[in-house]
């Protein structure tokens, strides 16, 4: 399952009021269109649309730990994990860093995906 993982915990309360509908359309088109929370404010939602090869639709799941921020694909929705996917975790990667520069990646098994960081 392709994940990435951070140092530190987000506030998810705050990245959902600065987070803005995202597109790119090359080399792939994806939306990241909104983020929802849940009522603890430790787990969040970003629907996702992505063309690639295929039109696929779904989650992406930010999950938040005392010291650590983990971004993997929602399993509920479970899209094939093309190219086109894997690029759209990895711009949820760069958004969360652009808002929250002091965050390093630990861990990750997309690294050729991960939109590089300004």
């Amino acid at each position: 399952m392709p994940h990435v993982v951070f140092d530190k915990k987000i506030d998810l309360e705050s990245f959902s009021q600065e987070f803005k509908e995202t597109m790119i359309k090359k080399p792939f088109l994806i939306k990241l269109l909104d983020v929802y929370t849940n009522k603890e404010k430790r787990t969040a939602l970003i629907p996702a649309v992505v063309i690639d090869k295929l039109h696929q639709q779904f989650f992406i799941e930010i999950s938040t730990r005392k010291d650590k921020t983990t971004i993997r694909l929602f399993p509920g929705t479970d899209p094939e994990k093309t190219d086109g996917v894997k690029t759209s975790l990895g711009l949820t990667a760069k958004i969360i860093q652009e808002i929250n520069p002091n965050f390093k990646i630990t861990k990750t098994n997309i690294d050729e995906f991960l939109l590089q960081h300004p």
